[in-house]
């Protein structure tokens, strides 16, 4: 357990990943815990997605070891990882909502195919109800994600990932071709998550603005709003990391206030210009 007292949710340590012979990731250290966010920033083909595919035990890494609510995954069977699985919800790019299911049926699978989640059967529909009502989608239990638009079916993949109320989640690229608005919305559900539930977090991103919401503001139950904070050392800004990937390495982990003062042309160029 960290020297803080804090529950520690995923560790890695000095995790390789490779593909025919050429790094994925490369000797990658880090630690989250308990009600942390870690934005992950990093050029194309830096190795995020690997990260969030390695946290999940989907890719299982050459060397290293992965630590998920502290039990050393790259030791387990296909079905202990299972089971492990149950306790993170993941967004996948793009959403990758199932487009035969209605989307009641796809924020139910879930629910009725991790048999460690435990659900009675009678209990799916209201969960299912609560899940879609966080995202504001009440109305859209019998449509299907053609019938959506782009910010809606986003909405609806993390309503499946938070029906099982995990307490970490991994989203990847959670506004990639949004436009801001629809943007700005995805994150204050995201940010709305991690107040209500105190959820571990991980976001995998292009966008500098992404990191500076989660860091910056918290959920208001009172007006369900997104409300400006300033930290005392006890916030978001304190529970805050951006992690800076390239080519497979960390080349950066700190505060928001430490990544803007880096020299790094590599570095500061994802707060200048949102991305890479």
């Amino acid at each position: 357990m960290p020297a803080d007292g804090k529950k520690s949710i995923l560790k890695f340590e000095h995790v390789s990943v490779s593909f025919d012979g050429v790094p994925a990731l490369e000797d990658l250290s880090f630690e989250v815990c308990q009600g942390e966010a870690r934005i992950i920033l990093g050029a194309a083909g830096s190795g995020k997605t690997v990260l969030l595919k390695t946290a999940l035990g989907l890719q299982h890494p050459d060397t290293g070891s992965v630590y998920l609510f502290g039990q050393n995954i790259t030791l387990m069977t296909e079905r202990q990882l299972f089971d492990m699985r149950s306790k993170v919800g993941m967004l996948f790019q793009e959403g990758a909502l199932f487009d035969s299911l209605t989307i009641a049926e796809n924020v139910a699978y879930p629910l009725l195919n991790q048999p460690a989640i435990k659900c009675p059967l009678n209990d799916v529909r209201q969960r299912v109800t609560e899940a879609l009502h966080f995202v504001e989608l009440d109305q859209t239990l019998a449509r299907f994600p053609s019938e959506l638009s782009g910010g809606m079916r986003r909405r609806a993949a993390i309503a499946r990932a938070v029906v099982t109320t995990p307490p970490l989640l991994l989203y990847d690229s959670p506004t990639a071709g949004l436009d801001p608005i629809t943007a700005h919305t995805i994150m204050a559900l995201i940010v709305k998550e991690r107040d209500v539930a105190n959820t571990t977090t991980l976001i995998v991103t292009h966008r500098y603005q992404d990191g500076n919401l989660v860091a910056n503001f918290r959920y208001n139950p009172d007006n369900a709003q997104l409300v400006p904070v300033h930290d005392n050392g006890h916030g978001p800004q304190s529970w805050t990391r951006f992690i800076v990937l390239r080519d497979g390495k960390l080349v950066f982990e700190g505060t928001q206030a430490e990544l803007e003062a880096s020299p790094d042309p590599y570095i500061s160029k994802f707060r200048k210009q949102g991305g890479a």
